[in-house]
This record gives structure tokens, C-alpha cells and sequence, in this order.
């Protein structure tokens, strides 16, 4: 065997691997056609043309311009791979294209239409149901459902615009062409969608914007083509009890995915989206800086037969149990007091960070009357209230918001206008004297004025018994008098 191994066959009588390469090579030149696509590799960037290798014996070659940007500007470099359609071919010259494009004979109408390759056309004018256009010198027509995958609002706007069509009719010999620019545009909008799939998972960060409004939640257009929803309650820590509340459609939203399942046709893809899973769990963040004790101000959520809920902080909310409510009135019903959407004044009673409770008062952020009652009400002091309730025991006297004495019955008999007060109803007027003061338990005994044993009774009681002393003296002496 010769030194020269590429010319010679190897020991068990085969090609050698260059012959066979060369073959394989030569064999997937044969195998190419007009308005076959292929993927190239780009080997060389020349003024006007760049240089590709398809895999076929002789290298492919396509105008520069047809790779140029938005901008203007060439993006790509050696090493980059392109998809193009080969629009001519020959044992000297590949020539390949993004689209056929410029006048073309019908058989290179019919290769395009059988190769689905793209063909550049011209808008000219608009027509009944869609557009005339120009394509390879030819013309053809182009329904306005398949110029864009849009609404067309105003066929004017693609007048004189040329774009990539796919022919998607060819008789008569050419004399009625159909084309179709949305197919491709979808075809683009898949291979692209597929490509941002690829990047997402779940945890993803996005910007998109708010496509449409259910009552559930929100949809947010991701990328064209692909879609995610925000459930209602994923748009906020706080609660949201409908997404108008705070979306609307048109608006650029920040979210994160927190899940992605196989949809039920082929291929769809269900995205679940949050916005407030973006910032950290309040409760985690904000809630440890709340203390027993703190006085602070929160907003009403809900209103529950046993209280109200009061949002202190953004995703934080408390319970204002009935009970605590006010200390000047009897509270049956948390909205006498309240109402869902009010802003109020609570102070901290428990924090409970484990099970996620708050404890709230507002009676607490109003002050306590009976916290110095003590002092405003000795006993012997008089008083004006009204009769609160009536009871076989006594009457319950209101003396100030938030403070009830009880007068018994007891005492209302030992005054000497125990028939008068007897005809008394709820709401009328009194004047009571404090008899004792308990502020630990919070009750308050009460007497009415003139009674036996208050405080009036013994100011005038003392006179009396005095005066009765001297008479008894004058008579005591008057008896001495006489028995001399």
C-alpha cells in the first residue's frame, strides 16, 4: 500500500475515507433542487456576497443585502448557520436566497409553489377582500386575512410595502396566484415562541403587558403568540377582589412564573404568572416589626359577624374582634361601628407570627374612660346621666360614654321621689350621686339625689340632729327650773 493512503483502498478492499467523503459529497450536491431550503454555514463574508457550505460539493453564495437588518447593518460572522432556499443551481453555481424575488418564469413560480418558498412581492393596491400585489412581475392577489395576523384596520397602511409571501394557489398557468403572507408570518411567530419557551421556567422573571381582563384574573401577553394568567389571587399581597381593581388592559406588568403544564391541545403550554410573589411574603418582611402595644392605623377589608379584618400593611391583615370595638357602646354588629373600606385607628393587642394572627382594638385606640374614673368620680360627687336600661333590680344610668353605673332598686325606694323615678323611661334625664367606685371590675353604684344615705342625705342630717340636741338640752333645764 502506497504512502499516498486518500488514492488507495484499505487492506480489506474498501474506498478509502476521503474517496468515500468526496462521494458522500458529490452525492449531496445531486440530491439538492431548486426551491429545496437548507441550513448553511456561513465560510466567507465578501463585499458583496457571502459565502455558504450546505454540505453539497460546491459552496452556495447569496446576495449580502438580503442579510442586512432593520438597520441597515450585516449581524452575522462566520460560523453562522442560515436557513435559505436554493433558487439556482448548477454543476458551477449555487445560488440561494431568503425568498425568490425579481421576474421569474412560471416554472420558477411552480417550483416556489411546490417548495413553499417564500417569494417577494409588492402591495399595489387594495381590492375586494384583500389586496393586488406583485410578485416576480406577476400579479396576484392576497386576501386581507392573510396580509397580517392582525386585524386590518386600514388596508392603505401595507400600500406600496413589499414583503415575503407564500404562493398558496397556482392555475391557470399563472394567471390566478393566491399568496398568503400571514402563514408566514405565523411560521416565524412558532419558530420564534418555541425559542422563548426554551428560555422560561418556572422562577422566570418577565415583562409583559395585560391582554385581557376575566373575573379570576388576568391574561399577560408574554411574547407574541404565547400568553400567561395571573390569577386573582396572585396579583397583590393586599386583597383584590376583582383584576380592575388594580389592572387594566394595556398595562406593562412585571411577574414571575410559578407554573407551567401541558395544556389540553398538543403542544400548548398553561402559564401560571404572580406579581406578588415578585416581593417577599410580608409576613416574612414586615410583620416581625409589629409590637403588643403599637398604635397604628390600617384600612378595613371584611367585615365577619364576629369582627372586622383591618389590612395594617400591604398582604397584613388583623382581626378587631366585636368585643373590641368600642368602651362607650353596646356592639352587636361590627358594621355600627365600621365600615369595609374605612380607615381606623387600632392598637396592637397580640402578635402571633407562627399561625399568622394579629390582634386588634380599636376601643383600646379610643382610650379607656374607665381609666381615670377613679379620679373624675369620687364618692359623694353628683352627677347628671340617663336611664340606660330598667330592671327589677334597678335602673343601669349612662353618666358618660362609655360609663354605666347601676342604681338599686334599694335606693331608688329610700328616696323621697321614688314614685317619680318609678315613672322614669329609658332615655330620660337624671340626677344620681356617686355611692362607690370599683375601676378594676368596672362598676360603678349609684344613688338619686336626695336619697337616705347619700351624700345629700347626710349634709342635711347633721343640722338636724344637732338642732335636736339643743332642743332636748332647753327642756332639761326647763324641768330643773321648775322643781326649785
Amino acid at each position: 500500500m502506497s504512502d499516498n493512503f486518500e488514492n488507495d483502498y484499505t487492506e480489506d478492499g474498501e474506498e478509502s475515507f476521503a474517496d468515500m467523503f468526496a462521494s458522500f459529497d458529490a452525492d449531496a450536491g445531486e440530491d439538492l433542487q431548486v426551491g429545496d431550503k437548507v441550513k448553511a454555514e456561513i465560510i466567507a463574508i465578501g463585499m458583496d456576497t457571502v459565502f455558504v457550505n450546505t454540505g453539497a460539493k460546491i459552496d452556495g453564495a447569496v446576495d449580502k443585502t438580503e442579510l442586512l437588518d432593520e438597520n441597515g447593518e450585516f449581524p452575522y460572522g462566520i460560523g453562522d448557520i442560515l436557513e435559505l432556499y436554493v433558487v439556482a443551481f448548477d454543476e458551477n453555481e449555487m445560488r440561494l436566497s431568503k425568498a425568490f424575488s425579481g421576474i421569474g418564469s412560471l416554472n420558477l413560480l411552480q417550483d416556489a409553489f411546490a417548495g413553499k418558498v417564500p417569494v417577494e412581492g409588492k402591495v399595489k393596491a387594495p381590492c375586494k377582500g384583500g389586496f393586488n400585489v406583485t410578485i416576480m412581475g406577476r400579479r396576484a392577489f392576497c386576501p386581507v386575512s392573510q396580509i397580517d395576523t392582525r386585524y386590518v384596520e386600514n388596508p392603505e397602511d401595507y400600500v406600496g410595502e413589499t414583503f415575503l409571501f407564500t404562493i398558496t394557489r397556482l392555475e391557470e398557468n399563472g394567471r390566478n396566484i393566491v399568496i398568503s403572507r400571514r402563514r408566514l408570518l405565523e411560521e416565524e411567530q412558532e419558530k420564534a415562541k418555541k425559542a422563548f419557551m426554551e428560555t422560561i421556567g418556572v422562577g422566570s422573571i418577565l415583562e409583559g403587558r395585560v391582554a385581557n381582563m376575566m373575573p379570576y384574573g388576568a391574561f399577560v401577553e408574554l411574547f407574541p403568540g404565547v400568553e400567561g394568567m395571573i390569577h386573582v389571587s396572585e396579583l397583590g399581597w393586599s386583597r383584590v377582589d376583582t383584576p380592575e381593581a388594580v389592572l387594566k388592559k394595556g398595562d406593562p406588568v412585571t411577574v414571575k412564573v410559578i407554573g407551567m403544564e401541558e395544556g389540553k391541545k398538543k403542544g400548548q403550554v398553561k402559564i401560571a404568572l404572580s406579581i406578588k410573589q415578585i416581593s417577599g411574603d410580608p409576613w416574612e418582611t414586615e410583620a416581625p416589626g409589629f409590637k403588643a402595644g403599637d398604635r397604628i392605623q390600617g384600612r378595613v377589608t371584611r367585615l365577619m359577624g364576629f369582627g372586622a379584618f383591618v389590612e395594617i400593611a400591604p398582604g397584613i391583615e388583623g382581626l378587631v374582634h366585636i368585643s373590641e370595638m368600642s368602651y362607650t357602646r353596646r356592639v352587636t354588629r361590627p358594621d355600627d361601628v365600621v365600615a369595609s373600606g374605612e380607615t381606623v385607628d387600632v392598637v396592637i393587642k397580640d402578635v402571633d407570627l407562627e399561625n399568622r394572627r394579629i390582634s386588634l382594638s380599636i376601643r383600646d385606640a379610643q382610650g379607656d374612660p374607665w381609666a381615670d374614673i377613679d379620679e373624675k368620680y369620687t364618692p359623694g360627687r353628683q352627677a347628671e346621666g340617663t336611664v340606660e336600661k330598667k330592671e327589677k333590680f334597678g335602673y343601669f344610668v349612662n353618666i358618660a360614654p362609655g360609663v354605666t353605673g347601676l342604681m338599686p332598686r334599694s335606693k331608688i325606694s329610700q328616696s323621697a321621689k321614688a314614685a317619680e323615678i318609678d315613672r322614669l323611661k329609658v332615655g330620660d334625664p337624671i340626677s344620681v350621686v356617686i355611692e362607690e367606685v370599683q375601676p378594676d371590675t368596672r362598676r360603678l353604684t349609684l344613688a338619686p339625689v336626695g336619697g337616705e344615705g347619700t351624700g345629700e342625705w347626710k349634709t342635711y342630717a347633721k343640722p338636724q340632729a344637732a338642732a335636736l340636741g339643743t332642743l332636748g338640752e332647753k327642756l332639761k333645764e326647763a324641768m330643773k327650773s321648775q322643781k326649785k
